[in-house]
């Protein structure tokens, strides 16, 4: 047996096209979503990722508003530009690049977006609200994830979930969503215990742990969805956090790194997008782009 590959940038394709086809709908109404996006210093990585978001935003036909500044911008007029792009009725999402330069203090910045606008799912806002089981802004990569389970194993009710990682970013809002839908959740980190042992009860296991090929194929349950968050950058090229390699012949169904979960998570910001503006104008959560 061979792992399916869970083919993430055609499935994002295929959202990003769907997206489209609403901003036209909306374009009928005279409504035009528009995403701002902030980057603050030169990282280049940060660089290349917001070129990418402001050219498919462009794509789908939505408004896209870019503002880059230096890094050694005060804080005060960072937050001030926020507060610009949060009463400007032409922004319905803003996205402010992480990291920011240590100057920064990056929650205050974040809880500085209004909670309606931050198409990240970050402020501590809709961190609760998502926590709580109430409609809320969701963090794009686990978003994505949810996206792609849900299409391979379609009902996730009763099914066992570890995820390695509980950053704020994606191993705890995972595991939010997982809760959403009925799964057993199990959030594991590098310091748990028998980690492998664990690993190989899960049905669906997410590997958001950051360490380059981490997860070992005997680590998996013999036809358990594995999705692979990590992108890990090694003398070989770009390695997810699982060993590809060992995993394959193991598992039923697998994300590739590249191509598996990346492409989601700009679709997904787009996804954010188009719900933040159906609400700002009171219109019904476009049908499949939310938990």
């Amino acid at each position: 047996m061979t792992a399916a590959i869970i083919d993430g940038k055609a499935f994002a394709a295929g959202l990003r096209a769907r997206i489209a086809t609403e901003v036209e709908a909306l374009a009928r109404r005279g409504i035009k979503p528009g995403l701002a996006v902030v980057l603050v210093g030169e990282d280049p990585a940060s660089q290349v990722y917001v070129r990418s978001k402001g050219r498919m935003t462009v794509e789908v036909g939505m408004a896209s508003f870019e503002h880059r500044l230096p890094d050694t911008t005060p804080e005060d007029e960072l937050l001030a530009l926020i507060a610009r792009l949060n009463a400007d009725p032409a922004v319905n999402g803003i996205l402010v690049q992480l990291p920011l330069p240590r100057h920064m203090d990056e929650a205050a910045v974040i809880n500085a977006i209004a909670p309606e606008k931050d198409v990240d799912g970050f402020h501590i806002l809709n961190v609760g609200l998502l926590a709580t089981g109430q409609k809320a802004m969701v963090p794009c990569t686990p978003l994505g994830c949810l996206m792609l389970l849900r299409d391979r194993l379609g009902d996730l009710a009763g099914k066992r979930a570890v995820v390695i990682g509980r950053s704020n970013i994606v191993g705890k809002p995972m595991a939010q969503l997982l809760l959403r839908d009925s799964a057993t959740v199990t959030v594991a980190h590098s310091r748990t215990a028998d980690l492998p042992a664990l690993c190989r009860e899960a049905d669906i296991l997410v590997a958001a742990v950051g360490r380059a090929e981490f997860v070992k194929g005997d680590w998996i349950k013999p036809g358990a969805t594995v999705i692979d968050v990590g992108i890990n950058r090694t003398e070989a090229g770009l390695v997810g956090d699982v060993d590809f390699a060992s995993a394959l012949p193991v598992a039923g169904a697998i994300t590739p790194v590249p191509g598996g979960v990346g492409p989601m998570t700009i679709a997904c910001l787009l996804a954010n997008t188009l719900t933040a503006t159906a609400r700002a104008n009171g219109l019904t959560d476009p049908e499949g782009l939310t938990p």
